[in-house]
């Protein structure tokens, strides 16, 4: 397959999933199905990619979730970290910062990257050359579906010629946008609100030696907020506030876009890729799930851009669902399984909105008194050294946890929900350091003491997991035994660099730690409770004791599994 030409379209048909929409949600979506064998055909309307540098920023959950599609490396190339964020009033004096070169939440990346959409979407489409069992049907538009008890019928059409033709899935995945047509076909409205105020949007390539303000800034000017950023390749991010009374066509005309990027670049040597003027959202749609049917990303929610968190969000949901999905479609998992898709991103999802939303209203006041009240008050208080820290490492961030959902017990206890770090490790067959999720498998992974192995039993036959032992610091990694490549559950070795794993089980007073496919925390547990901890596993997949599904194939290269059918 070739993913980024015009396909040949021949009928597909029968898929275990249809991806509606290749933007970086789908991309990305479709990827971690392909790495877990999940056959998959991906529709995108557009016969290119669009060219423009809409998403921006990612943050270090993104890059873990990039890691688990096996795509790391390729896209993080084209990242920069930026080190700092800063907070300006209209004279340009700073009232607050984030010292992100400072700041690690333990996930194993930095806390913010800024990356080039259309190259990141030209390295996540590469990507599903990698699997023979997914395809990618550009220039393809959805224009209907119909389900019943077994799947559902998917009506496409070729964009060019009109030629329509029928498509059998298990499931479909709404990745298509604001607009979605997904969304629209199975009549789910949006909630929430809109709002007036339009920015235009700049961005362009300018060389190092031609950018005046080096380093990221909200610009909390009351008569015309802004952000300005340097970006990756040599590129440069800017946005502005319009006025009341000023037009879409006023402020795309080259001598204005020139006299606003001046303060920040030089504008005679920067060269503009776009300059659009849109409006924020937050919007969430009322249900993100009608029958075989599921929405991800901006069909499912919307939110103001003030933390970046936008696609981020969307990566997540494509993080959360695609490995419930696959365990469904190999009989691993009841399809009950899916209901707590929603039940799990929802609140996050919300939750998150709201702190852009507080964010954008510290940043956007429009009160030259309101102003300047909100820059004395948030100096004086960064005067505090627990407010400084609060603010300059950024703790003001939702953490990535579930109140309810796929976890021992179905809702959050402590960390029981929340997400895993990925420390440093050291594993035989790899030279140096590595990050832990590179030991775990795509399956659920019980990490603790070498000894704690023996607990294993009947319990855990057939579910797809895995045992990670930790080794404390100082093992000679040629000692730890290279892991067996048959049978289950699988045992991986593993030394504890920095003694980050065996301290966070002392600190929570836990044994072992069950961690779900997409690291986040499914049960602590004592060796002597680990039979019951497998039989819970199962009660929360809904399969029988020691006698789940087919375990799922592991690993990027794992091949479609020809067994299943619809």
């Amino acid at each position: 397959m070739n993913p980024v030409q015009p396909s040949v379209h021949h009928p597909v048909q029968e898929v275990e999933v249809a991806v509606i929409g290749c933007g970086p949600v789908g991309a990305l979506t479709a990827n971690l199905l392909g790495a877990r064998g999940v056959t998959t055909l991906v529709v995108e309307r557009s016969v290119a990619p669009h060219g423009q540098p809409r998403a921006f920023s990612c943050d270090d959950e993104a890059l873990r979730i990039y890691q688990q599609a096996g795509l790391l490396d390729e896209l993080r190339d084209d990242m920069i970290a930026p080190p700092l964020v800063e907070y300006v009033n209209r004279a340009g004096r700073v009232f607050a910062r984030m010292a992100l070169s400072e700041t690690d939440f333990g996930y194993g990346h930095a806390p913010l990257r800024f990356f080039d959409q259309p190259r990141l979407e030209r390295t996540l489409r590469a990507g599903l050359g990698r699997f023979g069992h997914v395809q990618l049907s550009l220039g393809t538009e959805l224009v209907g579906l119909t389900q019943d008890d077994d799947g559902v019928t998917v009506q496409l059409s070729d964009v060019a010629t009109q030629r329509r033709w029928t498509v059998r899935a298990r499931y479909v995945l709404g990745c298509d946008g604001a607009r979605s047509a997904t969304r629209s076909a199975v009549r789910i409205p949006l909630a929430g609100a809109s709002y007036a105020e339009p920015w235009l949007a700049v961005s362009g390539d300018v060389p190092p030696d031609a950018v005046r303000v080096k380093d990221t800034r909200f610009v909390c000017d009351w008569q015309r907020p802004a952000f300005v950023s340097p970006g990756a390749a040599d590129s440069y991010r800017l946005e502005f506030m319009l006025r009341p009374g000023e037009t879409e066509a006023e402020m795309q005309q080259p001598d204005i876009v020139a006299a606003l990027v001046s303060p920040y670049v030089d504008p005679a040597r920067f060269g503009v890729t776009r300059a659009v003027v849109y409006s924020f959202h937050h919007l969430i749609a009322q249900r993100w799930r009608q029958g075989r049917v599921l929405l991800l990303g901006d069909a499912a929610h919307q939110m103001p851009p003030f933390m970046g968190q936008g696609l981020c969000s969307g990566l997540r949901d494509a993080a959360n669902l695609s490995w419930k999905l696959a365990l469904v479609l190999s009989g691993a998992a009841d399809a009950a399984v899916l209901e707590t898709y929603e039940t799990e991103r929802r609140p996050h999802t919300t939750e998150m909105a709201r702190t852009s939303v507080r964010l954008g209203h510290i940043f956007l006041a429009r009160n030259r008194s309101i102003a300047w009240l909100r820059d004395t008050v948030l100096r004086a208080l960064q005067t505090i050294p627990r407010v400084r820290r609060f603010v300059e490492r950024f703790e003001f961030k939702p953490v990535p946890a579930y109140r309810r959902g796929l976890m021992a017990g179905g809702r959050r206890d402590g960390v029981v929900g929340t997400m895993f770090p990925q420390p440093r490790i050291l594993m035989p067959g790899s030279t140096g350091v590595r990050l832990l999720d590179e030991a775990l498998g795509d399956g659920f992974a019980v990490l603790g003491p070498a000894a704690a192995g023996s607990a294993f039993g009947s319990q855990w036959q057939g579910l797809p997991v895995r045992f990670v032992a930790v080794h404390p610091c100082g093992t000679p990694v040629a000692d730890l035994p290279v892991p067996a490549r048959a049978g289950r559950p699988e045992r991986f070795d593993v030394v504890d660099v920095d003694g980050v794993l065996g301290g966070w089980l002392r600190r929570h007073r836990a044994d072992l730690v069950v961690l779900r496919p997409d690291r986040f925390v499914f049960a602590l547990t004592a060796a002597v409770a680990l039979e019951q901890t497998g039989r819970d596993l199962s009660a929360a997949l809904g399969v029988s004791s020691g006698g789940p599904g087919r375990p799922l194939p592991h690993g990027p290269g794992a091949a479609a599994a020809p067994g299943r059918r619809m």
